[in-house]
């Protein structure tokens, strides 16, 4: 069972209904190409669902969490996260930020003075599944157990 997700918002800002708008916000995900790691509960995973077809997501796994806080963290005024940082939060490292992050004990949105969400490029060499499908549909959207790979190629 997951404990926490990983979710990419692939799809951008034009013709996205209101609910959608929504629950994307609630998720911190409120443009494209930004990923955002958040704790599996009944409600991530409903959310989550409604919102298929914008988004991707997977199971948080603990090498792309930590490869994440390290090269793409970034605090207020967008500035790369230090030490000193880092030993304000409680933390010795960013490996233990990473691990309370994929065990699901603290989300994101939580940890001050992070900004709540990741902020990736564009692949490289592009996607190559449909971003207009699901992951079921040879496609990327939807729960997508190939995602990791997608986010290495974005950092």
């Amino acid at each position: 069972m997951a404990k926490a997700y990983l979710v990419l918002r692939v799809k951008g800002q034009a013709d996205v209904p209101h609910w959608a708008r929504t629950t994307m916000k609630l998720l911190k995900l409120e443009k494209k190409y930004r990923a955002t790691i958040v704790p599996a509960t009944d409600t991530t995973r409903g959310m989550l669902q409604k919102i298929q077809t914008f988004v991707s997501w997977c199971e948080a796994s603990e090498d792309i969490t930590k490869e994440l806080v390290e090269k793409r963290a970034r605090k207020t005024g967008y500035q790369p996260l230090t030490d000193t940082d880092i030993k304000d939060m409680g933390y010795d490292s960013s490996d233990a930020i990473a691990e309370s992050l994929y065990t699901g004990k603290v989300a994101l949105s939580k940890l001050k003075p992070l900004k709540p969400w990741f902020a990736l490029a564009p692949p490289r060499l592009g996607f190559r599944r449909s971003t207009k499908r699901l992951a079921g549909q040879k496609g990327i959207l939807g729960k997508n157990k190939d995602l990791p790979d997608i986010i290495r190629r974005m950092i």
